[in-house]
């Protein structure tokens, strides 16, 4: 099979909350809801309202608050670009990066890049842009694909070589692999105070650029491939 080339990939992160700030907060119907999905969830008899921070993780309770991207630009030597779409209205986050995806990335030579990607970001990016009536750019219309026919590039997967018993995080694997990582008091299990309690978004948007950042360093590696210098990498807009 003929190697997916660097610039025709879409590096990829997202970070999503709870589309409520807190369970207290949740119309009836959610609490409802939410109610049956927590009691699935709860170790120890945990209350629906005490799991309400882990509902950020799943497409129906939770929303986009950042997607970032990179890609490849091989025109002049090799340059990574970082770009990112954040904010509190998910429908125009969503909208942004579809118009990226239809404009810049629609052939189908094109692919998405993320870790856990096929699990995770890929169907959860679907998901929310069918909630909001943002419609699905080419390369998120996976409805009534094989697992087979969908093309996209999972760092995890890659990894896993056919095992499918485990999870490997990304923070691992940079780890394992000996890849720098820029230096923030932020990670994934922090998102949800750092939106709702501080509203930080420019941090969330810097630790969302970051992990697209480790992301391709990964890929580089996982492909036998010299890793991005700091001169290689350029944040566009």
């Amino acid at each position: 099979m003929e190697e997916t080339k660097l610039d025709d990939i879409l590096f990829l992160d997202i970070e999503t909350v709870p589309a409520y700030k807190d369970y207290a907060a949740l119309p009836d119907k959610w609490k409802q809801l939410w109610a049956v999905k927590a009691s699935h969830l709860a170790r120890n008899n945990e209350t629906p309202e005490a799991l309400y921070h882990r509902a950020g993780i799943y497409a129906e309770f939770g929303k986009v608050i950042c997607v970032s991207v990179g890609f490849f630009d091989m025109r002049e030597g090799r340059m990574f670009r970082i770009k990112s779409f954040g904010g509190d209205d998910e429908k125009e986050v969503l909208t942004e990066f579809g118009k990226l995806l239809e404009k810049h990335f629609n052939q189908r030579k094109h692919r998405l890049a993320a870790h856990n990607g096929k699990e995770f970001d890929f169907p959860f990016l679907g998901r929310r842009m069918l909630v909001n009536n943002v419609k699905l750019p080419k390369l998120l219309n996976l409805q009534g694909l094989k697992s087979w026919e969908v093309k996209h590039v999972d760092t995890m997967e890659l990894w896993k070589f056919g095992d499918m018993k485990s999870f490997t995080s990304l923070d691992l694997m940079t780890t394992l692999f000996d890849i720098p990582s820029p230096k923030i008091d932020l990670d994934g299990s922090k998102i949800y105070e750092v939106y709702y309690k501080h509203h930080d978004m420019p941090s969330i948007i810097t630790y969302c650029q970051n992990d697209v950042l480790a992301l391709a360093q990964l890929y580089l590696r996982l492909k036998g491939k010299e890793l991005l210098m700091d001169d290689e990498v350029m944040m566009v807009g």
